[in-house]
């Protein structure tokens, strides 16, 4: 059995939502979105889950982080090549999302035995980070 994850985020405007990651490339799953929640695919087996705040908050008992002011997790997404994370960057860029920078880390950094790694991070217009990563064959 392939495992799914769906990613539950809450976003405060579904449809600068839909704009951001549907300007990724990424498609809507109809069926399981409505006037609260949108489902994104991710992949066939990786969906992000962006419910509003009301519909969010039935499935907690504390209080809605705001992603802008704290950090409570990054989504890593795997790219096949350093062009095509810098084109997710850029595709974030034009559809409402913002540059991620790293405190520490560097964009271009050493994987295992000093393989190539490449990797950047953009915000949804929520704030969630989102990081790309491409590992050269010998580091994945």
């Amino acid at each position: 059995m392939d495992r799914m994850i769906f990613v539950n985020l809450p976003v405060r405007d579904l449809a600068a939502t839909r704009r951001f990651y549907t300007g990724l490339g990424f498609a809507v799953e109809e069926t399981y979105s409505d006037e609260h929640c949108l489902c994104v695919v991710v992949s066939p087996t990786i969906f992000v889950m962006a419910l509003d705040h009301s519909r969010f908050a039935d499935f907690v008992t504390t209080p809605i982080a705001d992603p802008r002011a704290t950090t409570q997790l990054i989504s890593c997404l795997s790219m096949e090549t350093r062009e095509e994370a810098d084109a997710f960057v850029a595709a974030a860029l034009a559809h409402g999302g913002a540059r991620h920078t790293y405190p520490v880390q560097p964009t271009e950094m050493a994987g295992p035995e000093g393989e190539e790694m490449y990797g950047a991070a953009v915000t949804d217009p929520d704030g969630h980070i989102w990081e790309v990563l491409y590992m050269a064959p010998a580091a994945a």
